[in-house]
């Protein structure tokens, strides 16, 4: 099987690029520079030239709050919804099966029950929520053969993320304010990578959410196991959304995700989300990053 990765230099498309490749499949990963997604010829091109019998979609506008920018609108659509689009058709004409990472931000994050994949009461809350939900409107009109992954609180090794962010901030400070209002289960990339690499080798197309297993927490909660974990004194103390304030975009509170359809698909689940947050800090640790 040939598979095209996008954003493959991306915290996810880095992972899942490296995964397909450990499988031994043919795997073209394509960032900006060797494929303009939001260039109708340039996608044509690439595809055209590489002919995947699976497309994984990782390339994203992913900064939330610069997303909420008048000035950067034009380029978040661009990139979120037209580029996705353009995937899509590019996909039809090809006869090529895709995979859409998508987000919980589609939704508007009341109330307390985990969303399921097949819920429709789309109402996000950020422009950025809003041009993913885009995304997933265009593969589905566009497409029979496509996946479509909602995923939340991602992390991994290539790039940013609040794990990273939190252990940098520990350096500087003894006590941080993180909000406990916001509540959902954090994804490792390089367990979600095998995941979709399993889910791109079968035909059960649909839309499934996909994060670690283990229980849904607040971030304040995420923050305190991850200096407990690594060996930190740093006080984590609790606020809400509102006292926190600061940032630009609205996120939800409830970002709590069903995934059983995962599971009565017949695809194996996410280790925990404890495991994997002890696998990435000692992967941290050998690299000299704590």
């Amino acid at each position: 099987m040939k598979i095209l990765v996008t954003g493959a230099k991306g915290q996810l498309g880095f992972d899942v690029t490296s995964e397909a490749k450990k499988r031994g499949y043919e795997v073209l990963g394509v960032d900006i520079e060797e494929m303009d997604i939001t260039a109708p010829d340039s996608v044509g091109r690439v595809m055209e030239e590489f002919r995947p019998d699976a497309l994984i979609h990782c390339a994203a506008w992913t900064a939330v709050d610069a997303a909420e920018e008048e000035e950067n609108r034009e380029k978040v659509r661009r990139i979120n919804a037209e580029g996705t689009e353009n995937l899509a058709r590019a996909c039809h004409k090809i006869g090529c099966k895709m995979l859409y990472l998508s987000t919980d931000y589609v939704f508007d994050g009341s109330g307390t029950r985990p969303w399921d994949p097949e819920d429709e009461a789309y109402a996000p809350l950020n422009f950025y929520g809003k041009t993913k939900l885009e995304g997933e409107e265009a593969v589905k009109s566009i497409l029979t053969r496509y996946f479509i992954v909602r995923i939340a609180w991602v992390f991994g090794m290539n790039g940013k993320n609040f794990v990273r962010t939190m252990l940098r901030l520990s350096e500087n400070y003894d006590t941080l304010r993180v909000v406990t209002d916001q509540i959902g289960t954090p994804t490792y990339t390089v367990d979600l990578a095998r995941l979709l690499v399993d889910m791109i080798e079968t035909e059960k197309y649909g839309i499934y959410h996909a994060t670690n297993e283990g229980g849904y927490l607040s971030w304040a909660d995420f923050a305190r196991e991850i200096f407990r974990l690594a060996g930190k004194s740093t006080d984590v103390q609790g606020v809400t959304t509102a006292e926190y304030g600061l940032s630009r975009a609205k996120r939800p509170f409830n970002s709590r995700l069903e995934k059983k359809k995962l599971r009565e698909a017949g695809f194996c689940p996410l280790p925990t989300w404890q495991d994997a947050l002890t696998r990435y800090l000692n992967e941290l640790f050998e690299k000299g990053e704590i």
